[in-house]
């Protein structure tokens, strides 16, 4: 039985870095060996259910994916069809459906973004809930706080891409849209690439902090593996001999006062926020990382987005592949 058999996995942070290790090398296996036996046996005739509190294409389409590749089969649910309870509303406790999925499933997937939540944290609370009564494990499939499952991916790909990554320069710059989105890729992405020793610089507007906690971890994660850490609010110097790019927008601290409509008027003011070609220029021939999807025009120029060095296609097959090993490594009793 795997050591990692019925962990969950609700961000990187609160892993091992040789289980995370574990993940990705058993990920690069089963992607090179993607539909051989013992690995298309793994969860045979077995249920994995996934919760979308928020509408997804990746997410559901790779979940899907992996199970089916593995020799079981994921449930699609929304819960504004089923009777769980709500604030102000009768219907079943997170407790009772946990214990009642736990003897249907091996595993539970919960997705859960900011337009579903009322306050930051929700999201991070409701997966910790589930977590504290279910008897099988629970993968975060991106909450308002984490997304391990991309942070995962993004690292596959860039070892892919550039082997041990350590000592490399990343950026990671706000990018202006109107899709308001969460913070939970860019934060996983805070957390897991420092402690890989990755360089990482951290670009914004002024008002578009992000947590400070996970911030302060990321710090500690590079101070811990002797990478650097960086904040700047100068886009021309922070991507400036970066080997890897990562623009994308994020929402302001202010999104879930000020409401989504607001939240766009405030991203309006940095419109010229965009990773172009003419700051590509500046990088260290830099590839180009986002999770997708991409707001073209926007967050980041067409020729970058789709240029040589973008790589954005080969992270979102790997959401595949670490979601297999993840699903393996917990979900298998009696596997490996």
């Amino acid at each position: 039985m795997s050591k990692l058999y019925n962990k969950h996995m609700i961000t990187t942070q609160d892993w091992e870095k040789d289980w995370l290790d574990e993940v990705l090398s058993l990920a690069k296996d089963m992607k090179k060996h993607r539909y051989e036996k013992p690995y298309t046996e793994i969860l045979k005739d077995k249920t994995f259910m996934m919760f979308f509190y928020n509408p997804s294409v990746r997410t559901r389409q790779s979940f899907e994916a992996a199970a089916t590749e593995l020799g079981g089969h994921a449930q699609f649910l929304e819960p504004k069809s089923m009777r769980l309870k709500e604030k102000g509303k009768a219907g079943e406790t997170v407790e009772d459906a946990a214990k009642v999925m736990s003897r249907y499933a091996v595993g539970l997937g919960i997705r859960i973004l900011e337009d579903a939540i009322g306050e930051y944290g929700q999201g991070e609370n409701l997966l910790r809930e589930y977590a504290k009564y279910l008897t099988i494990p629970i993968v975060s499939m991106a909450h308002d706080k984490y997304h391990p499952c991309q942070g995962l991916a993004d690292l596959m790909g860039l070892q892919e891409h550039m082997g041990d990554v350590k000592g490399k320069k990343i950026t990671m710059m706000w990018g202006y849209s109107s899709m308001v989105r969460s913070w939970s890729s860019v934060q996983e992405d805070i957390l897991l690439l420092p402690r890989y020793g990755m360089d990482f610089t951290l670009v914004y507007p002024e008002g578009f902090e992000l947590d400070p906690e996970v911030v302060a971890q990321g710090k500690k994660n590079a101070e811990i593996s002797g990478s650097k850490f960086e904040i700047s609010h100068d886009r021309r110097e922070a991507v400036k001999d970066a080997q890897v790019v990562y623009s994308r927008n994020w929402m302001s601290p202010l999104r879930y006062t000020i409401g989504k409509e607001e939240e766009k008027k405030l991203a309006l003011k940095y419109k010229d926020w965009r990773y172009t070609k003419e700051l590509a220029a500046f990088t260290d021939d830099a590839y180009y990382i986002h999770p997708m999807p991409i707001d073209r025009g926007n967050e980041v120029d067409d020729e970058v987005a789709s240029g040589s060095r973008s790589i954005v296609i080969d992270l979102a097959e790997n959401r595949l592949h670490v979601q297999k090993a993840i699903m393996a490594l917990t979900m298998a009793e009696g596997w490996k």
